[in-house]
């Protein structure tokens, strides 16, 4: 607890993705008080033609804490 989903295009390389997830949770640590060793982090890849289906359309408005979800146009 807690765990933090992160989806993306394909195309970065897993040293990024892992520097990536390791920025975030010192990011979490700092936020939320809690230790290093309860907090995880997955990166999903969702290709742009699955997009909107796996993300845009099942992420309630109401739970984007910042920004906007991305639509594939």
């Amino acid at each position: 607890m807690p765990h933090i989903d992160v989806k993306m295009f394909p195309g970065r390389d897993e040293a990024t993705k892992k520097a990536l997830a390791e920025k975030i949770i010192e990011t979490a640590v700092e936020q939320l008080g809690c230790a290093k060793e309860v907090l995880s982090v997955s990166v999903a890849e969702v290709t742009p033609d699955d997009w909107n289906e796996q993300v845009a359309d099942v992420i309630p408005a109401e739970q984007v804490m910042a920004g906007e979800v991305y639509r594939v146009k």
